[in-house]
């Protein structure tokens, strides 16, 4: 996917053949053996990915992800989706992600630090403040970052906060991190419902995902005065087309560790969900969700990509016969969390920190910005709003390639 996109937008660009592979592959690729000790005094080896897309414009920037699928192709994608996000929002990132393919639902705490500090001293010759800086992803938390951050620290012999982003606000963290991604989202949905004329408070969203960013994306449209009416998890969701009260549904989330059976709202499947109708569809969850299969039975007026990939290239071909729906791609949807990691990493760096108003305005400003020049390419060219995301932050990292140029 990341690859039909990249090269769409190369003949877009009209990019010199000479570049695109320079641009396209990334510049490491490592997969390492994670041996450890499990609780019941077994040991089993792990397999840990890390792709550093390039480092033309500064550190590359990413997500460290733990779950079954975890496979270097994988993890190579996000990587360059991340370096035209990054791009896109102006941060002096190259795109980065990182995996260890595992299930931490079946994992105990003390395997998963161990895990976690194993894959860190491993990829020590390669992360650095000014080199590559993890972050959360799927499967990991705030905790996985602060025992990278450890790790890393009792290797140098001192306190490095910047190596890691997403980390706990008592030990370098920003305030507004983690919901981040989320309240971007909702800012993002909330500038393209003033773009097509539709009010907030007459509008209905369905979300799909409901870990952090489908949570706080909810919570966010909520407070907009959107009507939520259907949300789901991994194991299905609910819906009640009345709305639902996301702060019950998020204490029985908490409680229960599922959203089924939650009362007030009927059991839904996945797939039903994402065509169910609404004003705004959120998906918040893996990647290639709409495709083919379902695409022509989407019912939406905004698609707002919460997840990274959640739209195939075929799903988008279908989509794009759809002139009601403005999509906001993933690129720019989902970038509320790296603008902020990078906020925390300034601070790290200045050992000066914000507020959390004062980074949610500087966060708003960013995406507002990205979403102002993204929106003005799509109608000036008339092109889609994925391909105008994608040409405006493939255009700065090849932009940067040519001014450095090419060393011997």
């Amino acid at each position: 996917m990341a690859c039909q996109q990249f090269d769409q937008v190369a003949d877009y660009l009209e990019m010199p053949a000479a570049q695109r592979d320079r641009i396209k592959y990334p510049k490491r690729s490592m997969i390492v053996a994670l041996p450890i000790q499990l609780d019941n005094g077994l040991v089993r080896v792990f397999s840990g990915y890390r792709v550093q897309h390039h480092l033309t414009l500064g550190p590359t920037k990413g997500g460290l992800r733990y779950h079954p699928d975890v496979a270097l192709g994988e993890v190579a994608a996000l990587a360059m989706w991340m370096s035209w996000k990054c791009a896109l929002t102006g941060l002096p990132y190259g795109g980065a992600k990182g995996g260890i393919a595992c299930d931490p639902r079946n994992m105990s705490d003390g395997e998963l630090e161990r895990l976690t500090r194993r894959f860190t001293q491993e990829m020590i010759p390669f992360i650095g403040p000014q080199v590559d800086i993890m972050a959360p992803d799927v499967g990991t938390s705030e905790q996985t970052m602060a025992w990278m951050m450890d790790s890393y620290s009792m290797h140098m012999g001192y306190a490095t906060p910047s190596i890691v982003t997403g980390k706990p606000v008592g030990i370098g963290g920003s305030l507004g991190r983690r919901e981040a991604t989320g309240r971007g989202v909702a800012y993002l949905v909330s500038r393209a419902m003033d773009t097509l004329g539709i009010t907030a408070s007459q509008s209905t969203a369905v979300v799909q995902g409901f870990g952090n960013v489908g949570s706080v994306a909810a919570h966010s449209l909520a407070k907009y005065g959107v009507r939520v009416i259907g949300v789901s998890d991994v194991k299905g969701g609910v819906v009640n087309l009345k709305g639902l009260d996301i702060e019950a549904l998020d204490q029985y989330a908490r409680e229960h560790r599922t959203l089924l059976g939650f009362p007030g709202a009927d059991a839904i499947s996945n797939d039903d969900l994402l065509t169910t109708r609404c004003d705004i569809l959120v998906p918040a969850a893996m990647e290639r969700q709409i495709t083919a299969a379902n695409a022509g039975r989407i019912q939406c007026r905004i698609l707002a990509e919460a997840a990274n990939g959640p739209t195939t290239p075929e799903a988008d071909a279908l989509i794009a016969q759809k002139p009601e729906i403005f999509v906001i791609p993933d690129i720019l949807c989902n970038a509320g969390g790296v603008v902020v990691s990078y906020f925390e990493w300034v601070q790290d760096l200045q050992s000066f920190f914000w507020t959390e108003s004062e980074v949610m305005d500087k966060l708003f400003r960013i995406l507002e910005g990205a979403f102002t020049q993204t929106l003005a390419l799509a109608r000036k060219e008339a092109i889609p709003m994925r391909l105008a995301a994608l040409s405006l932050g493939v255009k700065r990292v090849q932009e940067g390639k040519r001014l450095r140029g090419l060393f011997p």
